[in-house]
This record gives C-alpha cells, sequence and structure tokens, in this order.
C-alpha cells in the first residue's frame, strides 16, 4: 500500500456536482465567476440539486419550499435557552441543534428518494433559522420569525437583525452564499458522504459535516483572520505583526489552499464586495489592512489569499459577530453537502479506506502479575 497522507491527489470517487480543474471552480459545468456574477443563491441550490438551473417556475416552487419549511420547531427555540449561551460556540450549537432537527423529523429515518429530498428542503430552510435565532437568544433577544416574502439572503438578515436589510447587505450575503455553496471533495462534504455511506440518515450527514466544518483549518478561518485583523489594528501595524508572524514561521490564516496553485478564483469576487462594504461603512481601514497583509503574504510565501480571506471584513462590515462568520458559511455550504449526500445515496459504496500500521511487531499477552 502506499500511503498519502490527508489523500492528498487521492480520487476517492465520481461526482457530478462541482469540479476544480486548472484552479477553476465549476458548479455542475458553470464557471464560478459566471454564477457569482448572475445566479442567485435560490438558483445555485437547484443546480446542484438538478444539475441544471431552474426555469421560473422551478425557481419559484423551491422558493416557496424554502420559505414554508424555514421555520424552527418550539422545541429546539426552547433548547436553546438552556445551551450556555455566553460560552458556547456557535457551531457547537448549530451541529446540536440540526442532530436536535432529526429528533422532530417523522421522515428522519425514511430512506426513499423522495423522503430525502424532502428532508434537503427542510434542513436548508431551517440552517439560517438556526444560526440567526442562537444568535439573538444568547444576547437575550427573542428569536425573529422567517418571512415568505423574502429572498433567502435577505431573510436570513432580516432574522438576524429584526430589520430588512438593505439591498447591498443582501447582494453581499448572496454572493457569499454563492461562493461558498460546493467545493468539489473538501474535508466536510467528504465527512458528511463518508457518514451517509453508512446508509445513515441525512441529519446525521449533516451533523458531522458541521462538525467537519467547525476546524479553524477548513471553515473557521474566516472567523480567524478577522481576530488577526483585529490584533493588529492599524494599518501602520500590519508590516511588523506580519513579518514577525513569518519569521516565527506562524501560519497565517486565510492563505494557501491545497488544491489551488495560483490562487482561489472565489477570493477576487469577495475582495471586491470588501472594498465596497468597508467605503460605505466608513471602516476602510479593515480593507486596507488586507490588502497591505495580502502584498506581503503573496510576495514573500508566494500565497496567495483563499475564499475565508476577504469574507472575513465582508461580514464584520454587514455587523455579523465574528463568531458567526463559520455558521454562515454552513447556511451555504449545506447546499453543497446534501448535494453530495443525495448523490452518494444514489450510487453508494461504503467508504472504507485502509491504514499503515507503524506499530510494535507480533506480542504475547502477559498476565499482569508477570508485568514490570
Amino acid at each position: 500500500m502506499t500511503v498519502t497522507r490527508g489523500l492528498e491527489g487521492i480520487v476517492a470517487t465520481t461526482s457530478s456536482i462541482s469540479s476544480i480543474i486548472d484552479d477553476t471552480l465549476t458548479y455542475v459545468g458553470f464557471n464560478i465567476d459566471d454564477l457569482a456574477e448572475n445566479a442567485s443563491f435560490e438558483e445555485v441550490i437547484y443546480l446542484l440539486w438538478h444539475r441544471k438551473l431552474p426555469n421560473s417556475e422551478q425557481l419559484a416552487e423551491l422558493k416557496q419550499q424554502l420559505a414554508e419549511s424555514a421555520e424552527l420547531p418550539q422545541e429546539v427555540i426552547e433548547h436553546f435557552k438552556l445551551f450556555p449561551v455566553q460560552t458556547v460556540h456557535p457551531m457547537a450549537a448549530l451541529r446540536s441543534a440540526v442532530s436536535l432537527l432529526g429528533l422532530y423529523d417523522t421522515e428522519a429515518d425514511v430512506m426513499e428518494k423522495e423522503a430525502n429530498y424532502r428532508k434537503a428542503i427542510r434542513l436548508q430552510a431551517k440552517m439560517p433559522s438556526i444560526v440567526a435565532a442562537f444568535a439573538r437568544i444568547r444576547k437575550g433577544l427573542d428569536p425573529v420569525a422567517p418571512r415568505q416574502d423574502l429572498s433567502f439572503a435577505a431573510n436570513f438578515l432580516y432574522m438576524l437583525s429584526g430589520k430588512e436589510p438593505e439591498k447591498i447587505a443582501v447582494e453581499a450575503i448572496d454572493k457569499a452564499l454563492v461562493l461558498h455553496a460546493d467545493h468539489e471533495l473538501n474535508a466536510s462534504t467528504f465527512t458528511a458522504r463518508v457518514c451517509v455511506a453508512t446508509l445513515s440518515d441525512v441529519y446525521s450527514g449533516i451533523t458531522a459535516a458541521i462538525g467537519a466544518l467547525k476546524g479553524p483549518l477548513h471553515g473557521g478561518a474566516n472567523e480567524a483572520v478577522m481576530k488577526m485583523l483585529t490584533d493588529i489594528g492599524t494599518l501602520e501595524n500590519v508590516e511588523p505583526y506580519i513579518r514577525g508572524k513569518l519569521e516565527n514561521k506562524e501560519k497565517i490564516m486565510g492563505f494557501g489552499h491545497r488544491v489551488y496553485r495560483q490562487g482561489d478564483p472565489r477570493a477576487k469576487h469577495l475582495k471586491a464586495m470588501s472594498k465596497k462594504l468597508t467605503e460605505l461603512t466608513g471602516e476602510p481601514q479593515w480593507y486596507d489592512m488586507s490588502v497591505q497583509i495580502e502584498s506581503i503574504v503573496t510576495g514573500e510565501k508566494n500565497l496567495p489569499p483563499n475564499v475565508d480571506f476577504y469574507s472575513a471584513s465582508v461580514y464584520h462590515s454587514l455587523g455579523v459577530d465574528h463568531d458567526l462568520m463559520t455558521p454562515i458559511f454552513a447556511v451555504s455550504r449545506v447546499s453543497g453537502w446534501l448535494a453530495h449526500i443525495l448523490e452518494q445515496y444514489d450510487n453508494n459504496r461504503l467508504i472504507r479506506p485502509r491504514a499503515e500500521y507503524t506499530g510494535p511487531g507480533m506480542q504475547k499477552y502477559i498476565p499482569i502479575e508477570q508485568r514490570g
């Protein structure tokens, strides 16, 4: 057997959902640049699940299904009030809430294709409701019920603040959701597929994926980027701070990628949005600091920024709590997770790799009284 640490370069399955070829990301053959500039997140959900863009009637039906399924069971809201809300990370709350949702879904263990699709609708619809409800409850505020007349992105922002969001904010969130929706066989998607390959249920698969996304080497990177920007504080501090990190060989979050060699194609869209939003909010320093950090790190290490780097200042400019950045990632990526789960069910084989053993050779059991 040949050991490949981190399974780097290993092709583990076939998929018709998304691809990364020559540093170009596509969803079902559509270039991410094309989708980021033109498609709504709801269109992308449909594309990932059905492998085609919807017509007007199909899109309207999907939007209606999502709107009608967005409300949370009261039991989930009551459980949030039992959480140690001042100390628990929102990703842990999200992971627990998704698992909890499975207890109140009468179809949770029904494995027919139609039932799994209905669960996908319910999970996609409820993810932003979970994040928004927890964000408010931990501040002593009541959750805001979802509205059926708003888009997916607008409704999420409305549930967070209780106010109808401005157009630029909706545009920013919608674009971020499109950019984060899927990314081939990343760590959390692979985790979801491994889980459901045992024929476990959809809720278990999504719970497992959230657990993988929670880590700072995956979804948690954007939160770490914002913490770095906050620690730096001013433009004058960028140079000594970043060069100090480089000299100490410390990892700088938001740079480099396992798959991309010439740069993450999603980053430029969020960089442009960061510039626009930080100017509108009167805090251009977040964008200016980011640009200077990019110049130093890319110049010294030849590591271009990835999607997490500029998403941090975008979310900050929208007034999003820093520890909600990864849950927002999950609100988007669940569309891809669900697409992969449904694909795994359609052509399933248990995922069971091998490991090269490096422990001691054959040993003989020694009774305890004879052990030194």
